[in-house]
């Protein structure tokens, strides 16, 4: 049995680790043999995402104490693993879901990324949306290509005003 300072200490480190989340995932890993969840920690880490399993009664006191971070209760029953990112907020759903297709483990309890509340059942929702860096790129091409197409316009009337000209300057050296 851990003791009372222990586990002010687990929640202090979940606090660290919560409070520049921009996605959190809870996940049930009931079941889950030691090599699935060593594969999964494996993956989770090569991504730069943290897992951290803890007491629900710790982890509910860590989310209580970090802003923006809120899960329904009932969603802190059975056994609760937190994947935790603090860069690409949907980069989590696509390993989970990866682990999930193969086993049917770890099953997804709920998400919130960016502050916005995901039920377990969203999980294909969630591992399909783009990254933050494609979002930026899209909206990024679709402000260049308008641009893009003023600018091609503005070169064919320079390139037709120069031909006009040239052809002008060659009828009068004719003319001469």
């Amino acid at each position: 049995m851990i003791s009372l300072s222990q586990k002010k200490q687990q929640v202090e480190e979940l606090v660290e680790l919560l409070k520049d989340a921009t996605g959190v995932y809870l996940v049930n890993y009931r079941a889950m043999s030691v090599e699935q969840t060593n594969n999964f920690r494996d993956e989770l880490r090569a991504g730069g995402i943290k897992y951290k399993v803890a007491k629900n009664t710790l982890l509910r006191r860590a989310l209580e104490q970090t802003e923006g971070l809120e899960f329904p209760l009932d969603k802190l029953k059975e056994p609760s693993g937190l994947v935790i990112t603090t860069g690409d907020p949907t980069a989590p759903s696509k390993i989970i879901k990866k682990a999930f297709d193969k086993s049917e483990k770890p099953v997804l309890k709920a998400a919130l990324l960016d502050g916005q509340y995901f039920d377990g059942s969203e999980l294909k929702t969630i591992a399909t949306l783009p990254s933050k860096e494609d979002m930026i790129a899209a909206i990024m091409g679709s402000l260049n290509a308008p641009a893009s197409g003023i600018v091609g316009s503005i070169n064919a009337v320079i390139r037709d005003v120069a031909s006009l000209i040239e052809e002008v300057a060659k009828k009068q050296n004719n003319a001469a």
